[in-house]
């Protein structure tokens, strides 16, 4: 059985551990590998290695820096196929989504290319008579990030490109359902010419995620994954003096108005409750319909093309499904009891993708399409996040109910409207209570330039993840107040005790 090793100090390593985690194709329900899971001593060797590179990382150049990014965007291009047929393996997604995680992620390296622009700070002349102002955007030193099953690939480079070429050092530790990604990232990020021990890899559960919150030279942790980790991660890693920054669960509705394109907002409807099976942060799990009418229409056109989906591996024989497994058994079984739980609390199940079989595929772990009508907002299947491809559909009589439901919600990820009215949309992106809005757009996720996150009980820290956010994140900023006199003159320099103000 081959074994998923860490990668410390520019090399696979093996870890001590007696401990293991199996690794299934989703797709198959079949084991193909195993991951270690690292005890404390494989983490600190990872911290010791992160904390002696930072010294030299820190003072090269940014522009050194920038080109290793440079380099590592070209490798990334080279390797997509590679690491989307890895991704589809061990997650479960199909081919082209598995491209697009890649290229998402890659997105965010592009934006790391331009570090020497984005770190060049502040500066003001003659702030006070002969005296200058500067600020420096300087690096934390060894951050770790912490990522969940569904991106193996795009929420990891959400977060260590820029913590790269802001110079810090890094310690990914990747959900070990899926790890075999980070250990490409990493051999990649080495033959793009990052130095050993700046970037390292340690497989694990919660003792590794530990140490990384607890140990005093970790100064930053970023974590995307559900509401009560991250609730422990934000809490734990505070408690401990860190920066944290930390993404949780999410609800994400779309109200749907009488007037909208009701073809267009079917097709991008289901791209967004089913694309990766539901497995996304930014599945759009509830749409908020405004009259019967309209709801009618959409249950009816969601109805036939759910009925033309093709649910199966990520592709077979060069032709690729709409949609493929979830990521385990285990999660299987809870998305089915959810949507049991809808049934006996009186929701009208219009599809069941519970019995969803796959001829060859029979132990993989499928879960088809499924669409719940009259939804009402006790029901666990509207309050819970189910991540799994399920769509709920509450009716409501108007726009105003419709934005009270979203912004009642505990979460507060992603919304969107589908409308052709421009008031109404402007008005909804004012008052919506989420942190990111699409307009007649299902899945609003920004790009790489702007920042990642959401409102309420979807994210914890003030920061939010790449852009602008990322670059604030990981740097800290240093302020300096300078003046050259040209000669000492004792009276001009005499000791004040007042408050000093620039003259």
């Amino acid at each position: 059985m081959e074994t998923v090793l860490n990668f410390i100090n520019g090399q696979r390593k093996t870890s001590q551990s007696e401990r293991f985690s199996a690794i299934y194709n989703p797709a198959t329900g079949e084991q193909t590998r195993q991951v270690q899971l690292s005890q404390k001593e494989e983490v600190e060797e990872a911290i010791n290695a992160a904390e002696k590179a930072f010294a030299s990382w820190a003072k090269t150049s940014p522009l050194k820096r920038a080109r290793v990014m440079f380099q590592f965007k070209a490798l990334l291009e080279q390797n997509m196929d590679r690491l989307a047929r890895v991704i589809s393996n061990e997650h479960g997604k199909v081919y082209s989504d598995a491209v697009g995680e890649v290229t998402r992620g890659l997105e965010v390296v592009e934006f790391a290319c331009g570090i020497p622009h984005l770190q060049k700070g502040e500066h003001s002349a003659n702030v006070g008579t002969h005296v200058d102002s500067h600020s420096l955007m300087q690096p934390l030193g060894v951050c770790a990030g912490i990522t969940p099953f569904n991106f193996p690939a795009m929420v990891p480079m959400w977060m260590f490109p820029i913590a790269l070429a802001t110079g810090n050092t890094f310690i990914l530790k990747p959900s070990e359902k899926d790890p075999s990604t980070a250990l490409i990232l990493a051999e990649l990020l080495t033959e793009a010419g990052l130095p050993d021990g700046v970037f390292n890899v340690v497989n694990g559960d919660k003792e590794a995620v530990d140490v990384l919150l607890t140990d005093p030279r970790i100064q930053a942790v970023s974590f995307v994954g559900s509401t009560p980790i991250a609730e422990y991660i934000y809490s734990t890693a505070s408690a401990h003096g860190k920066r944290c920054q930390a993404l949780g669960g999410a609800k994400n509705h779309c109200i749907l108005m009488p007037d909208a394109d009701i073809d267009m907002a079917t097709n991008a409807i289901m791209g967004a409750a089913f694309g990766a099976a539901g497995e996304r942060c930014m599945a759009l799990s509830v749409a908020v319909v405004v009259g019967d009418e309209t709801a009618d229409q959409l249950i009816e056109r969601l109805q036939q093309k759910i009925a033309t989906m093709r649910v199966g591996p990520g592709m077979v024989d060069g032709t690729e499904n709409d949609m493929g497994p979830v990521i385990s058994a285990q999660h299987k079984q809870k998305i089915c009891d959810y949507i049991q739980s809808g049934q006996d609390q009186g929701a009208t199940l219009i599809t069941d993708g519970r019995d969803c079989s796959v001829e060859g595929y029979e132990a993989g772990y499928f879960v088809g399409p499924t669409l719940i009508d009259h939804v009402s907002p006790e029901m666990t299947v509207y309050q819970e996040e189910i991540f799994g491809p399920v769509l709920c559909v509450v009716r409501v009589e108007n726009y105003q109910t419709a934005l009270a439901l979203i912004n009642r919600h505990e979460y507060g990820n992603g919304s969107a409207i589908f409308t052709r009215d421009g008031e109404t949309a402007r008005q909804f992106s004012e008052e919506v209570h989420t942190g990111m809005v699409g307009i007649n757009v299902p899945i609003p996720v920004p790009m790489a330039f702007h920042s990642f996150g959401g409102w309420k009980r979807s994210i914890f820290g003030p920061l939010n993840v790449h852009g602008q956010d990322g670059v604030r994140f990981y740097t800290r900023m240093k302020t300096v107040t300078s003046r050259w006199p040209a000669s000492v003159r004792l009276e001009q320099h005499a000791s004040s005790f007042s408050m000093p103000t620039m003259d």
